[in-house]
């Protein structure tokens, strides 16, 4: 049986990817060498960014149950060592980042914008009744309001005060009442203060939120993003270029038009736009008259140019507004109301477009056979003192 050509497992390894940078291990520079032996052993060195690394056994998992798919592999045996400092700061230029995450975002398995082209189309009302419906169908959840400006996370999830630090310095988010795991820059600033800072400081801050909070292990998080496609849409397609963008608009024309620019943005990025929701889709009065006050077919017509699926259209809802000002997300106050039942249906939408396991788990082919077991004598832990 002929054995793999190193080119071969580096290929299979370029399935690895590093949950918190969002890229593949190879694309990094994380695989620090390959040997193949004439018993078809395969032995790979993984360079992690820190020697406590939280996700050390992702990485060997994900590595055994790609290498193994090769032909002529019998077992494969992963070992660690860690980036020099120089090496660090190489990847840090490459990337263009201040510092390496160390482990904030290692458990989230999907992240998702929220986003719009323009102001006032419900995004963040979106935003919190997603998170807690997501949260309510059994789908840990957090939500990271990312519109420093215009914050309002915090008061639609009815949770406000100073966050703690943990003991490994991380901030910790805080729990709303419906279960949602909440981080936002009005916790930081005194009530209704205006956050008057130019972009270095907004890149600074986000970039804080994302690898400085202790989010551990949560299905979605979902980041709510200001309007158009300033400094905040470029950094966070920086920090997560894996994270996907669904996009709200109201079905008027002049909203619809608008909202395709954040679209437009995000393929310039190459971030994956995963659905359309258009909101105030319609006004139903009591005793069942219908009037399409802000227009009708905006969200398909976007859906449509941007070839994604219209995952909700939600009525437009006094309720909704009720609620979301009293910090008691409607889909959790009143589950049966028409704009309840719209937004479970649309989290519902992008659980079933969304992976349901860590993007480093993952195997290139869904049915390809379980691993042999790893054995062997184990590489050692090679720890470059910095």
């Amino acid at each position: 049986m002929p054995l793999p050509t190193e080119d071969q497992i580096t290929e299979k390894l370029r399935a690895v990817i590093d949950p918190e940078l969002r890229r593949s291990i190879v694309e990094l520079g994380m695989v620090r060498s390959i040997e193949v032996k004439e018993s078809g052993r395969v032995e790979v060195v993984v360079s992690l960014t820190t020697a406590g690394c939280p996700i050390r056994s992702h990485f060997e998992q994900a590595v055994a149950q790609n290498v193994s798919q090769l032909e002529g592999v019998t077992e494969v045996a992963v070992g660690f060592d860690v980036l020099s400092d120089e090496e660090k700061g190489h990847l840090q230029q490459t990337l263009g980042r201040g510092k390496l995450p160390q482990g904030a975002l290692a458990k989230v398995k999907n992240v998702i914008c929220v986003s719009s082209g323009k102001g006032g189309v419900g995004k963040s009302t979106m935003t919190a009744n997603l998170a807690a419906a997501l949260n309510a169908e059994g789908h840990s959840a957090g939500a990271l309001d990312c519109d420093v400006y215009g914050y309002s996370i915090p008061r639609m999830l009815g949770v406000n005060h100073k966050p703690e630090v943990n003991g490994e310095r991380k901030i910790l988010p805080l729990d709303s009442p419906s279960g949602v795991k909440v981080m936002s820059i009005g916790f930081f600033v005194e009530e209704n203060s205006a956050v008057v800072w130019r972009g270095p400081m907004l890149h600074k801050a986000i970039q804080q939120f994302l690898e400085d909070v202790a989010w551990d292990e949560l299905e979605y998080l979902l980041l709510d993003l200001p309007p158009g496609t300033g400094d905040v849409s470029m950094t966070l397609a920086q920090l997560l270029p894996q994270a996907k963008i669904c996009v709200v608009t109201t079905p008027q024309p002049a909203a619809q038009s608008v909202a395709k620019r954040a679209a437009d943005m995000a393929g310039k990025v190459d971030l994956e736009v995963l659905g359309v929701i258009e909101n105030m889709s319609g006004f139903t009065t009591p005793d069942g008259q219908r009037f399409t006050i802000f227009g009708e077919g905006g969200g398909q017509l976007l859906a449509d140019e941007l070839d994604v699926p219209l995952v909700g259209k939600v009525p437009l809802s006094e309720e909704l507004r009720v609620h979301a000002d009293e910090g008691t997300p409607l889909v959790l106050a009143d589950p049966d109301s028409p704009a309840s039942v719209a937004i479970r249906q649309a989290a519902r939408g992008i659980v079933a477009m969304t992976p349901q396991e860590l993007p480093v788990m993952q195997a290139e082919t869904p049915t390809a056979p379980a691993p042999p077991p790893i054995g062997g004598t184990e590489l050692p832990v090679v720890q470059v003192q910095s």
